[in-house]
């Protein structure tokens, strides 16, 4: 008789969930207002109330739904409230929580929504399709939505660096774009403004006509590469303090986990913090949680895993995981950029049980410890 997997309490509070006894609501947010919807047992009209955006607003307007199904005789024993992921981030499902309010955080990609004609769209109709979808994973129907894992404000707090790190160097590859789109249209071609000296130098360039760079354009590239400079130091400042921090506290979890994934060979530092930050220090349950996790086009260490896949068919050429991508793509090239996407997930399914499980992929290379 096949062995049956013994379900988590997380799974058992959602099956077990009593419509009498629980109050729930949903909240739209936006920069001016939150729309609050809730489902109040013993209160026929399902109320929907705008507030300003104030979290202590709405604690109280919880509480006063929970004292009027009181007066209808349905004693509360739990209150859970979702809201889309977005701008505001975690704070408030951390804030809800510390005051014993069951928060959760809903996907936005995850809801279904009518793809069949164009639907009406205003923050009341989203109110009611997000209960629906809530309510559903409350009974315990997954496909209705997806949660995200709520962080604390530690483990935001060590995401930044890798993610403000991102940033600016993709706003020192638009300056330097700009810069040479600047140079090509006077005429001028060759000229690399990331050079040490590129800024005294571009004063002594001419144009086919042999004229000199214009005074304005001249200005204006010189403010660019004083500008990508000062991005230059703000990078290397962030790589700098991640080593110390390393060199401080090598043996906590995160910091483990960073140098286990230093070792092998085609991943750096910088990679290593991405991926132990962003996903290996998450709970996940199994491989095929990892995986649904990889294949999440939203996730921010997405672009990151398909850029190592790349880069780990240069450096494990040998490993088991580049010979399967060459035998699927030997005779399909064209299925290149799609079995790319296949390895970054298998990959990372690799990379999570070697940082959890010390189980080194098979044929892949690893630098001295």
């Amino acid at each position: 008789m096949p062995q049956q997997r013994k379900p988590n309490d997380l799974s058992r509070s959602l099956i077990a969930l009593d419509m009498a006894t629980t109050l729930i609501a949903v909240v739209e947010l936006s920069l001016s207002s939150w729309l609050v919807a809730g489902i109040v047992p013993g209160v026929e009209r399902q109320p929907l109330k705008k507030l300003k955006t104030d979290e202590n607003a709405l604690l109280a307007l919880l509480n006063r739904w929970r004292d009027e199904a009181v007066r209808s005789g349905h004693k509360i024993s739990r209150i859970a409230v979702a809201f889309e992921a977005g701008r505001d981030g975690f704070w408030l499902a951390r804030w809800l929580g510390a005051r014993g309010i069951e928060a959760h955080v809903i996907h936005a990609s995850s809801v279904a929504v009518s793809r069949e004609h164009r639907r009406a769209k205003t923050d009341r109709l989203d109110t009611e399709l997000l209960k629906r979808a809530f309510v559903g994973w409350l009974r315990g129907e997954r496909d209705h939505c997806k949660m995200a894992s709520i962080p604390s404000l530690r483990e935001e707090d060590a995401k930044r660096p890798s993610r403000e790190r991102e940033s600016l160097v993709g706003e020192q590859s638009r300056l330097v774009n700009r810069m040479k789109a600047t140079l090509i249209r006077l005429g001028i071609r060759g000229f690399n403004p990331k050079l040490r000296h590129a800024e005294q130098r571009v004063a002594t360039l001419r144009t086919p006509e042999g004229e000199p760079i214009p005074p304005s354009t001249l200005a204006e590239l010189k403010r660019d590469m004083q500008r990508r400079r000062f991005i230059c130091d703000q990078i290397r400042s962030i790589e700098q303090e991640r080593l110390e921090r390393l060199e401080r506290t090598p043996d906590t979890k995160p910091h483990a986990m960073v140098r286990l994934l230093a070792r092998v060979t085609g991943i750096g530092i910088e990679t290593a913090d991405l991926l132990v930050h962003e996903l290996l220090l998450r709970n996940m349950r199994d491989r095929r949680a990892v995986a649904r996790y990889g294949g999440l086009t939203g996730s921010p260490d997405r672009r990151g895993m398909i850029q190592l896949a790349w880069r780990f068919l240069l450096f494990q050429k040998n490993s088991a995981l580049a010979q399967w991508y060459r035998r699927r793509t030997e005779h399909a090239p064209k299925a290149r950029k799609t079995m790319i996407v296949a390895l970054a997930r298998k990959l990372l399914i690799a990379l999570w049980r070697l940082v959890r499980e010390g189980v080194v992929p098979e044929g892949v290379a690893m630098r001295p410890a």
